[in-house]
């Protein structure tokens, strides 16, 4: 069983900097992609951003340039560096993670979902 934990969200004020933590723990053979997506009011769940275990990042175009994502393989933690917040940032931020686990003589791939932290940023 693999578990997925988040921390730093919170309220802050537009222009406002957060750092969003994801730790993983458990049964874990190695992680893959990890990432973060986020979900507003009434919308649908979309990707903020994701890193490759080699350290190959993608994001949003609605993030570029503001957020940074990163990870540390050692302590199979993720990070999402937000700077310069503003209210359509508003959302549950959602941390992922591709696993692999080694079970009964096989390996096998799983996705795997934080249960969410709040960002909520005021004009």
């Amino acid at each position: 069983q693999v578990q997925l934990e988040e921390s730093g969200g919170g309220l802050v004020q537009a222009g406002g900097s957060l750092r969003l933590s994801c730790a993983a723990s458990g049964s874990i053979f190695s992680i893959n992609v990890m990432g973060w997506y986020r979900q507003a009011p009434v919308k649908q769940r979309e990707l903020v951003a994701t890193i490759t275990r080699g350290g190959s990042t993608n994001y949003a175009d609605s993030v570029k340039g503001r957020f940074t994502i990163s990870r540390d393989n050692a302590k199979n933690t993720v990070y999402l560096q937000m700077n310069s917040l503003n209210p359509e940032d508003t959302a549950v931020y959602y941390c992922n993670a591709l696993v692999e686990t080694y079970y009964n003589s096989a390996y096998r791939q799983d996705d795997y979902w934080g249960q969410g932290t709040q960002v909520t940023v005021s004009s």
